[in-house]
């Protein structure tokens, strides 16, 4: 259980992130909110009130985040919000996908309580059909899910702001990456020392003799990817900084230093997902990382699909996977036959899905225990709100890569935006075989979509209205 201080630290935020908003342009603090609160803030802790979500780690920094925005706190002054405003922006008529996606995404939650009135019973197990009750809950959850796409989507949108969003990923993990050695070292147990409790199973911690670090995140795969993303931004900022003729080299060192650490981290996915779109950052260019991004883009929104059609070399993964280690290909067996079991019953309701409670899972007939385990987020969400749902939510992820692919050449495209859908690819992978959707995943994929909605968009300074006494590095290079 969670001590006191998880508690304090928790509903405290709220603080942090408005000195980060009264210091900081609006942009800058929306990042670095979220993403310190992300990495700092404990799991499995907050308040879960009747109709609305769990006020958790990942609700708290966005949506102190919308208030400080909303309430115009600092940066976010009235008179900045009039000329963001007047600004010009120049949309794209492809802009209306992913509006239709959003009203898609809201109302899927409505669509599928609808369809599941009858209760879930096997053997003694008695799950209560669904209610309009749980399609005003989970709407909740979705709409505080998708704020950090919203937001990200209005103030990352400019080149510029990729590159903030990217200086605020590089420089939390490379702090964060002490903690993770911390660990690497002396095993997980920051969580248990400051916030009273281990997040996840200790034993799936024991990696190869050593341990794998989660510091403050639910598990190790999760911090691992962030890892991963960090280190792909590190290389897409060395990039940006070559083409502006800039000296770049902190920024190759950070990404190798990353690299090392996410190496140490005994995540052999994410290493692998890491060494595979790492070079593609350090050698190709805005074409051809664009359009790996977008066909990991594509191959990810149809996984599905393919899964469902056997169209997967399983086979060959688990083999390459046991010839590195048995456990591990243990582990991905596991996961892939649960996978097929829960597609298949994902089938039963394809349009819709079961809606949430675990109706979605399998349970044994003889004695209702849950005898299935979700583990990729594509699975999770086509077995709760079916292929209308996962395509709605998917689609908002995937979409921004592939459209940016297509403009390319006439938005005028840099290295961070390509780093950034690089960045992001890395993710989608990873959430093929692990619920790893967090608000970063959302941060980014709005900040995407930003660049190619609003392409010319530009966010002028007011000094006198902005109190810049943050440290420069954490601060944007403002669009001249």
């Amino acid at each position: 259980m969670p001590n006191t201080l998880a508690y304090i630290v928790l509903f405290g935020w709220p603080v942090i992130v408005y000195v980060l908003f009264r210091r900081l342009p609006p942009a800058a603090a929306l990042g670095w909110a979220v993403v310190l609160g992300y990495l700092l803030l404990p799991t499995r802790t907050g308040i879960d009130l009747p109709v609305i979500p769990a006020i958790d780690k990942d609700g708290v920094p966005v949506l102190s985040s919308a208030l400080m925005l909303l309430l115009g706190v600092g940066g976010a002054s009235a008179g900045r919000r009039n000329r963001m405003k007047r600004t010009e922006r120049r949309g794209s008529r492809s802009g209306w996908i992913i509006k239709a996606l959003l009203v898609v995404f809201f109302v899927s939650p409505t669509i599928t309580v609808l369809t599941n009135p009858e209760p879930v019973i096997v053997g003694p197990l008695f799950i209560p059909g669904l209610k309009l009750y749980d399609a005003a809950s989970i709407f909740a959850s979705f709409a505080i899910n998708i704020l950090p796409f919203l937001l990200a989507w209005r103030l990352f949108a400019s080149p510029e702001g990729h590159v903030q969003l990217l200086r605020i990923l590089v420089f939390a993990l490379l702090g964060y990456s002490l903690l993770v050695l911390f660990e690497i070292r002396m095993s997980p147990q920051l969580n248990r020392t400051i916030y009273g409790f281990f997040p996840h199973s200790f034993l799936q911690h024991i990696r190869a003799g050593g341990f794998r670090p989660v510091v403050f995140l639910h598990h190790g795969l999760w911090l691992a990817i962030l890892v991963a993303m960090a280190a792909i931004g590190a290389g897409a900022l060395w990039r940006e900084k070559i083409a502006r003729g800039e000296r770049a080299g902190k920024w190759l060192f950070a990404a190798i230093f990353i690299l090392i650490v996410l190496s140490l981290s005994n995540s052999l996915g994410a290493l692998a997902i890491t060494l595979i779109l790492l070079p593609a950052v350090l050698i190709l260019g805005v074409r051809g990382q664009l359009l790996l991004a977008s066909a990991v883009a594509i191959t990810v929104l149809l996984y599905p699909m393919f899964r469902g059609a056997e169209l997967l070399p399983v086979d060959l993964a688990v083999s390459i996977s046991a010839s590195i280690d048995q456990e591990r290909a243990a582990s991905l067996t596991f996961r892939l036959d649960n996978e097929k079991a829960l597609l298949e019953k994902a089938n039963e309701k394809p349009f819709t899905g079961w809606g949430n409670w675990g109706r979605n899972q399998i349970y044994a007939p003889e004695t209702g225990e849950q005898i299935s385990v979700t583990d990729g987020t594509w699975i999770i969400i086509i077995g709760s709100f079916g292929w209308l749902g996962y395509l709605a939510q998917f689609g908002l992820l995937t979409l921004p890569i592939i459209l940016l692919a297509f403009r390319r050449t006439d938005l005028g495209l840099t290295q961070a935006t390509s780093g950034l859908a690089i960045a992001l690819a890395a993710n989608l992978i990873d959430l093929t075989l692990n619920a790893t959707l967090t608000p970063v995943t959302w941060l980014i994929a709005g900040a995407l979509m930003g660049r190619y909605t609003y392409y010319q968009a530009q966010y002028p300074e007011e000094p006198s209205k902005t109190k810049n006494s943050a440290p420069a590095w954490m601060l944007p290079t403002m669009m001249h």
